[in-house]
């Protein structure tokens, strides 16, 4: 039977008596877990689910209850060193990211998360700390209260998430909706200004999609994106009423590219080739032998060997040119030399990092690379050199200047980074195409 455990206190949701927990303690609960004995009927595997799913919310709620607290403390400890206030609180999202296995902006999130909980939204945190709302629906109310200030946050917190049973029974929309309404009784101008906001940050982003595809996003203000859709779905009907065999939706992802790029197909009704430089990095075998050694598409990641192959054959098919590179890997896959007829070696050494390291070098990062960097640092002696090169996205590399980071190569190709805390981690570099060995 479900229920909601704890006491209510001032419409506040507590947990029994408090009792010191240490990293030690909550991995002993993770070890019984791991090996218990679960539950033998379905009525108990339904019990189980939703204790489990408990467990999880009030585990989020810790973490973030943690987090503000070590951000707390990183910043009064950079503000003691004399770090510039407007510095301060660099490199705290990438500790939290290295602690919870994720990227530095996932990282940052959590972070904003937890400070917000923690300083504005008390009720919100109490909820999640007893298992009673999920870390989404918590998010969800930071993230529609953000255009309020701090006394009318206030406000929606205690009166959605004042009474735990009734905040629990939130749908994901109908949470959205009843905060939204009352954000705009409370500050109608705030909502207007929020809107403002959002369409000056309009961007365009891409990412990696399932079986080698790509998701191209557009955030457009709402009049910009429904007219370009209106315009590709009107042109697209009009190719298939002229007897185009390409559906709709092929026509006018077709079109997109088109248009944006000017590209044409090479046969006719077949998608259109691009006429511009992309980076692949593949064996020659795969290239030439039909080997099935997957490639890397810079910008994307691992591809398949018949699309590598594909690209090339496409481009001389289009009239295009094709410019080929040899790279050089040592006997364990990692990238060591590429050749190049030019004299500015320095230029041809960034190029090889990135052909090398793919993405950001950071663990659980995978931003696409906007830096180059000394892990040892030029000026502590580290040499403008492959093994003391990496790749990093901004964010990483601007963290790694935060007092107490260190970061050096390692004698396998690693790169060692060491957190202000004493924390180290290891970076690899992906491992180069390689021929396929059928023995």
């Amino acid at each position: 039977m479900f229920g909601i455990s704890g006491n209510v206190v001032g419409s506040v949701v507590t947990g029994p008596t408090r009792l010191p927990v240490d990293a030690d303690t909550v991995r002993g609960w993770t070890r019984s877990l791991g090996s218990a004995e679960l539950a033998a009927d379905d009525p108990q595997r339904i019990e189980l689910l939703r204790a489990l799913e408990e467990l999880t919310c009030a585990a989020a709620g810790a973490q973030a209850v943690v987090t503000a607290e070590f951000a707390r403390s990183q910043r009064a400890e950079q503000a003691a060193a004399g770090v510039p206030s407007a510095r301060q609180g660099r490199g705290v999202a990438s500790q939290v990211a290295f602690a919870r296995r994720e990227s530095p902006h996932r990282g940052q999130r959590h972070l904003g998360l937890a400070v917000v909980l923690s300083d504005e939204m008390p009720h919100t945190l109490s909820a999640l700390r007893a298992g009673q709302v999920t870390e989404f629906r918590a998010t969800l109310m930071a993230q529609e209260t953000a255009c309020l200030s701090r006394s009318d946050r206030a406000t929606v917190d205690r009166a959605i998430a004042g009474d735990p049973e009734a905040f629990s029974a939130y749908s994901d929309r109908e949470l959205v909706g009843d905060v939204r309404r009352l954000a705009y009784q409370l500050d109608p101008g705030s909502v207007v200004g929020r809107r403002r906001k959002a369409e000056a940050d309009r961007r365009v982003t891409l990412r990696p999609a399932p079986d080698v595809m790509s998701q191209l996003s557009a955030l457009l203000p709402v009049a910009q994106g429904v007219a370009v859709f209106a315009a590709l779905s009107k042109e697209a009907d009009r190719l298939r009423a002229a007897g185009d065999e390409r559906s709709r939706g092929q026509l006018m992802a077709d079109l997109l590219v088109v248009r944006a790029t000017g590209a044409r197909p090479v046969v006719p009704g077949g998608p259109p080739v691009v006429p511009t430089t992309v980076d692949v990095v593949l064996s020659d075998q795969t290239l030439l032998g039909g080997d099935h050694e997957p490639a890397h598409l810079d910008g994307f990641g691992q591809i398949p060997a018949d699309l590598a192959r594909r690209l090339a054959h496409d481009t001389l098919d289009a009239g295009l040119e094709l410019w080929l590179r040899r790279l050089y890997a040592g006997n364990d896959g990692r990238l060591v030399a590429m050749d190049s007829r030019a004299r500015l070696f320095p230029r041809m050494l960034a190029k090889l990092i990135v052909f090398r390291d793919q993405l950001c070098r950071t663990p659980w990062c995978g931003a696409p690379i906007r830096h180059l960097d000394h892990a040892l640092d030029h000026d502590a002696g580290g040499q403008t050199s492959l093994d003391n090169g990496q790749g990093l996205c901004e964010a990483c590399n601007h963290a790694k200047q935060a007092p107490g980071w260190r970061a050096g190569p390692a004698p396998d190709g690693s790169i060692e980074t060491a957190t202000p805390t004493g924390h180290t981690v290891r970076s690899r570099p992906p491992r180069a195409p390689q021929p396929y060995d059928a023995a």
